[in-house]
């Protein structure tokens, strides 16, 4: 009897049986989809995904005798013809190429007659006869049944074509593309067949760590609130928050919401929230999703010192640098041998979420729920059974709110997890609710976890509001600036901030803070500044809005740009934080200048919202109002009109097309680069020399991240590009060219100060 293969030899010399391939994949999909509708199909994608590697042309491959085959396509015609699973047949397709079509008229081309003549992918089938495939499945000791229970029942009717559906498929789609990396990874790592080695999540029926972990964070909090503080009323509300928390985390899952105003100890407070709910619930894992990356650096480093003595892999950080990114990770379409061997524990950690605390950024999170990739959506079948806690949720767009409210409401309702929306600035998305619920059968009706919150902020009444009504010229700006002892002015643009700069030029203990500044040089300003408040020392900080929302700066006086509400009062929560004073000061005033105000038409409309509010209500605008937010997101989903926009993604769903949905969704619209800078030479100078020696790797970003600033991509003939060197990436014996990652070539683009500068004419000095 032939032996056949699923991929070639180990550095052991051992190949991979195909047999144990598929039935692995089969057993390892099942698990992680257990309990759930979709079980079944994910066995059967697990036995049937890499059907055509019982062709002979794909053995001569593994050979190296064959090449451009496709060994995918004739399992997903069995899985439709004989499995009568059209779910399963979508989930196989993909494991390649990314999720397609669940129209009709698409999934019968996956007809081998019809592949045979015209593939989509210019490649061949690795055998046309789709009967002779399963003959040899049969002779290699495997069989499967069609599956009772489905996602779906026949194809899909227009009424089904909705985010939940699409979402379900996704899911399935995760199971079978983990359980297919894990597996051929466990074989090119030499690992015994069968026994993948699993990390271990919160569940207490697998160890204790969650009760454990808890009673590690409610002894940091005491330790904390033990501290000296002026503030005894401060304090009150700390520990009235965690009470709140800990007490409904004993509720079944579903949907919450957390309001609660800044400085109030949210991060903590919804973390043993989370901790506790995951015990009440025997939920798996705890998944933090923040807007901003360096949100992330803060959170994260305050998560691993709480709880330092769990292990490196207990938190895992994942964000747009932390790894070779999902969409340049993408498994070779004529097989993944090859790529099987590069495969590294870290970038298995980074893609498919196996570790008990997430901490991870709105994009990479929501970007996945949409998305038809196999590397995006390898994780999301991690995604059920865990507490989901979105913070600052605020800055969701507003063209995506419904259909993002659809998926994360059926993620709670149907997949035995909670979703958690925090912020002092809570979104009145229950207005939405009519409209979520087209797309899912959950619509969004959360529960508030603090009840009483708007006698709460009131309480933390600890700034006084001045909206100064006369145009400021930067000049004059920063002649009041230097004025005061301690102050902190935050802008819309990073124009604006440097504009300012310029005109407090010359004044002593002045800084900047934007995200032209890579993290380490952002975190060593924060340190400076932070130090000098704290010692009472003169201090102007100069800032964008990367300073809002999760980053503890304390100031006595805060200038703010006009900005939207919310924006607003992110800026007065670094303001008096920690309730030193009787009252703190948040004056609101207008640039006087030339060009734009606001960095899009989303944020001048929300601040035009916001301006036509408070001409309304007058003296009776107040910030510490619960209804003043609702009523200005009421007003400002009424002009904005969520429902109506984002049309061509609501087509692309009625097209049940996955393809054009995740191209449709997007968080971030423009296209990025990463570029490292020299802020702290001898590590910049040690990533050139790695960069020339390995190329671009997962550990060299991983090493980049902290020298590292995100640019929008600039146009081709941008003089940018003559300042950059691309890192190149070693891959299969030789450097191929990569589009992402850049090393700044003029050492003078980067000021100690203002950070990364945008050269804006050519330069032949490199240095």
């Amino acid at each position: 009897m032939t032996t056949y293969y699923a991929h070639s030899g180990n550095d052991y010399k051992k190949w991979h049986l195909l047999k144990e391939h598929l039935s692995s994949v089969s057993r390892l999909t099942g698990e992680y989809l257990a309990e759930w509708k979709g079980v079944e199909e994910g066995q059967l994608s697990g036995l049937l995904h890499d059907l055509g590697k019982y062709g002979d042309r794909f053995q001569n491959r593994l050979k190296g005798l064959d090449k451009g085959l496709d060994h995918w396509s004739q399992g997903a015609f069995l899985a439709i013809t004989k499995g009568g699973s059209i779910a399963t047949a979508l989930v196989i397709q993909g494991h390649h190429i990314g999720l397609q079509s669940l129209q009709k008229d698409d999934l019968v081309k996956l007809n081998p007659n019809k592949l045979a003549i015209n593939h989509p992918q210019n490649l061949t089938l690795s055998e046309q006869d789709v009967n002779l495939l399963e003959n040899r499945f049969d002779q290699d000791g495997l069989s499967f049944i069609k599956p009772t229970i489905r996602l779906f029942e026949g194809f899909l009717a227009l009424s089904q074509a909705r985010v939940d559906n699409m979402l379900d498929v996704r899911r399935l789609f995760s199971a079978l593309v983990d359980a297919d990396f894990v597996d051929t990874e466990a074989h090119f790592n030499g690992d015994e067949q069968g026994k993948v080695p699993r990390k271990k999540g919160l569940k207490l029926n697998e160890n204790e760590l969650a009760a454990l972990a808890l009673e590690k964070l409610k002894t940091h909090i005491d330790n904390k609130a033990g501290q000296p503080n002026p503030s005894i009323t401060l304090n009150d509300i700390r520990q009235e928050l965690l009470q709140n928390c800990l007490q409904q985390a004993k509720q079944k899952t579903g949907t919450f919401t957390l309001t609660a105003p800044t400085g109030s100890g949210k991060t903590l407070s919804m973390l043993s929230f989370a901790l506790q709910h995951a015990l009440e619930n025997n939920l798996e894992r705890i998944i933090l999703v923040v807007p901003y990356l360096s949100i992330i650096e803060q959170t994260a480093k305050a998560y691993r010192d709480i709880f330092v003595d769990f292990g490196d892999d207990f938190i895992l950080e994942h964000h747009s640098m932390a790894g070779l990114g999902a969409e340049k990770a993408e498994t070779d379409a004529e097989g993944d041998e090859e790529q099987g061997r590069q495969i590294k524990r870290q970038r298995l950690l980074s893609e498919n979420w196996d570790a008990p605390i997430i901490v991870t950024t709105s994009v990479q999170f929501l970007e996945s729920l949409f998305s038809n990739r196999p590397s995006t959506c390898r994780k999301i079948h991690r995604i059920a059974n865990a507490v989901i806690l979105f913070d600052e949720v605020q800055t969701l767009p507003t063209p995506l709110a419904i259909p993002t409210l659809a998926a994360v409401s059926h993620i709670a309702t149907h997949w035995n997890s909670s979703v958690v929306f925090s912020t002092a600035t809570q979104p009145a998305f229950n207005h939405l609710h009519e409209e979520v619920v087209k797309h899912c059968s959950g619509g969004w009706q959360p529960e508030e976890i603090v009840v009483h919150h708007a006698a709460m902020m009131d309480k933390l009444r600890r700034v006084s509001f001045t909206w100064l009504a006369d145009k400021l010229a930067w000049q004059n700006l920063a002649n009041t600036l230097s004025q005061q002892h301690q102050v902190l002015c935050i802008v819309n643009l990073k124009r604006h901030a440097q504009k300012l700069w310029a005109a407090l030029n010359g004044e002593e203990d002045l800084f900047h803070l934007s995200t032209n500044l890579c993290p380490l040089h952002r975190q060593a300003v924060l340190a400076e500044v932070r130090q000098r408040l704290q010692e009472g020392l003169p201090c102007r900080l100069i800032a964008t809005q990367c300073i809002e929302a999760g980053v503890d700066v304390d100031f006595p006086i805060v200038y703010r740009a006009f900005a939207p509400l919310d924006a607003i009062i992110q800026a007065a929560g670094r303001c008096n934080r920690e309730g030193k004073l009787d009252s703190g000061q948040t004056f609101i005033f207008t640039p006087d200048c030339e060009g734009g105000l606001y960095p899009d038409g989303t944020y001048k409309q929300a601040a035009n919202v916001t301006e036509s509010l408070k001409n309304e209500l007058g003296e009776h605008f107040d910030l510490y109002s619960p209804k003043v937010i609702e009523q200005y997101y009421r007003r400002l989903y009424t002009v904005s009109a969520p429902e109506q926009q984002a049309k061509e993604l609501y087509q692309s769903i009625r097209e049940l097309s996955f393809p054009q949905v995740a191209q449709q969704y997007r968080l971030i619209k423009n296209d990025m680069i990463n570029i490292v800078v020299p802020y702290a030479p001898q590590a910049f100078k040690a990533l050139q020399a790695l960069a020339d020696e390995k190329g671009l790797t997962a550990q060299w970003i991983k090493q980049a991240r902290g020298l590292s600033i995100s640019l929008y991509r600039p146009k081709d003939d941008d003089v940018v590009w003559n300042s950059l060197l691309p890192v190149q990436q070693f891959k299969q014996g030789r450097y191929s060219k990569q589009e992402d990652w850049f090393m700044v070539a003029n050492n003078k683009d980067y000021d100690e100060i203002v950070g990364y500068k945008k050269p804006d004419k050519l330069s032949l000095y490199i240095g």
